[in-house]
């Protein structure tokens, strides 16, 4: 059995680590650099990076980030946020990027998918979906969860997979930031179609959310609110769920 992974989430807007609730209400925490460093040090199995304004304003403050963080930080490293050309992919990889995520785009033209992955294998190319509920579904949304698309996350998750996605990033914009528990239903349902690993994200608020999360077939969790308030840090939820998962020492 693959080991489970523990993720930090750092969403950035320009030069600042940031959080808000529901992917809105941004409040600056600090510095970006400075707590991927910490976060590795505590054990963090891999950094994801999300520009929080780039698809927006349709620009791109990653690469500097990405290059800037691999000078100290030797971890994977996962980024997001305003990817819309393969060569914004190229850029990111040669920066040190391991992996990109992307949303925006690919719901966009679903066929860029395809061509990332062709360009730059499937392993590199992780979905980011950022879902809210609506009356007996779930809608991606775009733009950072600014805008609705008419799809149904689940068969999104399908077709992107079909497509060659090689991972999705699963972000519940219901539950992001409120630290009252993952969206266990939404996750229940997309592990039923998901064929690639699954990272989720929103809503942890303390251990036990965590490890019930753990108890589904997932691959892994990405965790910002928890670990930025110092809440718990990571050394800390690698020993409370090793009993009920399989977790990288």
């Amino acid at each position: 059995m693959l080991c489970k992974r523990i993720i930090a989430r750092l969403d950035v807007k320009g030069p600042n680590l940031v959080k808000g609730v529901h992917l809105e209400g941004l409040r600056i925490i600090g510095n970006p650099y400075e707590f991927a460093k910490k976060y590795e040090e505590q054990g963090a199995d891999e950094i994801i990076y999300i520009d929080t304004v780039a698809s927006l304003y349709g620009r791109d403050n990653l690469v500097e980030i990405v290059r800037n963080t691999t000078k100290n930080v030797f971890i994977p490293i996962t980024v997001g946020g305003g990817i819309r050309t393969i060569n914004d992919i190229r850029a990111l990889l040669n920066a040190g990027a391991d992996k990109v995520a992307i949303n925006t785009a690919a719901i966009r033209n679903p066929l860029f998918i395809k061509k990332a992955v062709e360009h730059f294998g499937s392993q590199c190319i992780v979905i980011s979906v950022e879902a809210k509920q609506k009356e007996g579904y779930w809608e991606p949304y775009i733009e950072n969860g600014r805008e609705k698309t008419g799809k149904n996350v689940l068969a999104w998750i399908k077709h992107a997979i079909k497509l060659g996605a090689g991972e999705i990033l699963l972000t519940s914009i219901d539950m992001e930031g409120t630290k009252n528990s993952f969206d266990m239903e939404l996750i229940e349902a997309a592990q039923r179609v998901c064929t690639v690993p699954l990272v989720v994200c929103g809503g942890a608020g303390n251990l036990e959310h965590i490890r019930e999360v753990f108890k589904k077939n997932i691959d892994g969790v990405a965790l910002a609110s928890v670990l930025h308030y110092n809440l718990l840090t990571v050394d800390e939820i690698k020993k409370g769920v090793s009993d009920i998962a399989p977790i990288r020492s």
